[in-house]
C-alpha cells in the first residue's frame, strides 16, 4: 500500500515495483530512481519546474561535503523533541533529499518507527533524491495539490521551500508540527559582495502562519571556509541567485580559490 493517494480522485494506491494504481485504474509509473510521477497533465503544462539538472547535482556535491552540517545537526535535535513514535513525515519540497535522507538515516539509528514521504516539482531533484534512500517514499508533485490524505502527516519538513498553507494546513493532524527553514539576512554575505557591486540583505518573511502557532524560532550563524574553487561554484550555482546574475558578474568567482563566507539560518517550528 502507498502512503500517497491518487492526484485524480483521492483513492488510495497500491504499489509494485514498476507501477502505482488505485481502484479507479488510475495508473502511475514508477521511475528507475523509485519516484512515482503524480503530477497532472494541467500541473505539467505551467512553466516552474522546479530545480533543474544543474542546479541540483550542484547543491549535491556542495551539501555531501558537509558545509551544512551545522544546520542538520540542529534538525536532528528538534526531532528529539518534538518525534514520537510511528509518526507520518512529509518532506514538502525535499529537493535532491540530503536533509530527507540523513534525517531518515537518523531515525533509523534511533530505532523509531517512522514512514516519510517526500514531494518535489523537479524530476531532476528526485532523480538524485531516489538514489540516497530507499526508505523515502518519493513523487513528482505540487505542494499546491499534494497527493496525501486529510490529516495524515505528523511532520511537515519546509526547507528553503514554498508553503502553501491551504494544504499543509488541510494534510496536516491537529496537534501537528511543521519544521521550516529559512535563510537570514546575511547568509551567504561575502559570497554576494564578490559577485554584486550593490549587495542586498535577504528579505525576511512574516513568520505568521494563519491556524498555526509558532512555539519555536532558532538562529543557526556560522562561518564557512570553502577551500576549492569547484566548492564556490557550486554554492552560487545551487542558489537562486545564479538564474538572476549576469554572467560577466559570475565570471568574477572564477579565480577564488578560498572563501570564508557566513551562512545564517531560521529554524521556525510551528504547532497546529
Amino acid at each position: 500500500m502507498s502512503n500517497f493517494i491518487c492526484p485524480v480522485c483521492g483513492k488510495e494506491m497500491i504499489s509494485s515495483q514498476k507501477i502505482v494504481s488505485c481502484i479507479n485504474n488510475h495508473n502511475f509509473d514508477v521511475s528507475k530512481s523509485g519516484y512515482i510521477n503524480l503530477l497532472l497533465s494541467q500541473q505539467e503544462k505551467t512553466k516552474n519546474h522546479g530545480d533543474d539538472k544543474l542546479m541540483v547535482l550542484s547543491r549535491q556535491k556542495f551539501l555531501n561535503k558537509g558545509y551544512y552540517n551545522i544546520l542538520l545537526n540542529n534538525i536532528k535535535l528538534i526531532f528529539e523533541k518534538y518525534l514520537k513514535n510511528d509518526n507520518n513525515i512529509l518532506d514538502g519540497g525535499c529537493g535532491e533529499c540530503f536533509y530527507t535522507s540523513n534525517i531518515c538515516d537518523y531515525l533509523t539509528e534511533k530505532k523509531v518507527n517512522y514512514n516519510m514521504l517526500a514531494v518535489d516539482i523537479s524530476k531532476d531533484a528526485l532523480n538524485v533524491g531516489g538514489k540516497r534512500n530507499k526508505n523515502i517514499e518519493l513523487a513528482v508533485a505540487s505542494i499546491y495539490h499534494l497527493p496525501i490524505k486529510e490529516k495524515f502527516c505528523d511532520i511537515i519538513l519546509n526547507f528553503f521551500a514554498p508553503l502553501c498553507l491551504e494544504e499543509f494546513n488541510r494534510v496536516i493532524k491537529d496537534d501537528g508540527i511543521i519544521i521550516k527553514v529559512v535563510p537570514l539576512e546575511k547568509h551567504l554575505w561575502s559570497l554576494k559582495k564578490i559577485v554584486y557591486d550593490n549587495p542586498y540583505e535577504n528579505e525576511i518573511e512574516d513568520y505568521s502562519l494563519e491556524g498555526f502557532k509558532l512555539i519555536e524560532k532558532q538562529e543557526v550563524k556560522d562561518i564557512i571556509t570553502l577551500h576549492s574553487n569547484e566548492d564556490i561554484i557550486n554554492l552560487f550555482k545551487m542558489t537562486p541567485y545564479c538564474y538572476k546574475t549576469s554572467y560577466e558578474n559570475i565570471q568574477r568567482l572564477d579565480n577564488i580559490e578560498e572563501l570564508n563566507c557566513e551562512i545564517e539560518f531560521g529554524i521556525l517550528i510551528y504547532q497546529k
